[in-house]
């Protein structure tokens, strides 16, 4: 029924995705959306999968291939690491990713980062990457990664599809169109490099105040409103020429 659903959803919602080249002017910049244990290794936390799943092992594993790629070119990485206070909840959903416990922090196979000089971290404590960049003094360190580092385009990662990667990615394009990210041209989604969690609806249905979640359903509703705020979407990256995914 559920493969059903979702197979009407894309006739209905038909996402059309291509393939795209950057070029070695290094002006592009990778964005690395919540790329921790609490969302991505089995039973780290309480938002993390009970069980291993392809599609988050397949984003780890594509995020992973594309940073050591960058890195290699010294090209600029952000990471956002998902961060909250124990008396901060983010409803609706339970406590996670505490600061301070492994919850919050990048999966192994991204760690080797934290040492890059051209990777910059930034925990944050919202869904959304653009606001939980602010700072008391009201800069932004997103803003100034981009305009530092001349960023015309970057390439966007990470989980939830759907949720924090989705949420970034509107936020950024309101702030590119109100002429605040200069000189960001383009946001491009890269649809292999992200996921999001399952929560079938039996399951909903016996969890208090859980919510349904197919994973695959609201996986394709991310990458599609993405696209409908004005993000590209492809499924294919290639980086100066030669294909790396």
């Amino acid at each position: 029924m559920v493969s059903q659903t979702v197979d009407l959803l894309k006739s209905e919602l038909p996402l059309e995705q291509t393939s795209v080249v950057l070029g070695d002017d290094g002006a592009t910049g990778l964005v690395l959306v919540d790329i921790i244990n609490g969302f991505c290794t089995v039973g780290a936390g309480s938002l993390a999968p009970r069980e291993p799943d392809e599609q988050i092992s397949s984003m780890v594993e594509e995020s992973s291939r594309l940073a050591r790629s960058f890195c290699d070119k010294k090209w600029p990485v952000l990471a956002f690491l998902d961060s909250h206070q124990p008396d901060k909840p983010e409803d609706p959903y339970p406590p996670h990713c505490i600061a301070g416990t492994d919850e919050s922090n990048l999966v192994p196979a991204l760690r080797w980062i934290e040492k890059e000089p051209n990777v910059t971290i930034r925990r944050k404590d919202c869904y959304d990457g653009y606001l939980g960049s602010f700072e008391s003094d009201g800069s932004n360190v997103f803003v100034d990664w981009v305009k530092k580092n001349q960023i015309k385009t970057i390439l966007v990662v990470g989980t939830c599809t759907d949720i924090c990667v989705l949420d970034f990615v509107c936020s950024t394009l309101s702030a590119r169109n109100l002429g605040f990210l200069k000189p960001l041209k383009d946001v491009i989604v890269y649809s292999r490099g992200c996921a999001t969690f399952n929560v079938p609806l039996h399951v909903a249905r016996n969890t208090k105040g859980a919510m349904a979640h197919p994973q695959e359903f609201m996986h394709h509703v991310g990458l599609y409103m993405a696209k409908e705020r004005g993000a590209k979407i492809v499924d294919q990256v290639s980086l100066g020429g030669k294909e790396e995914l």
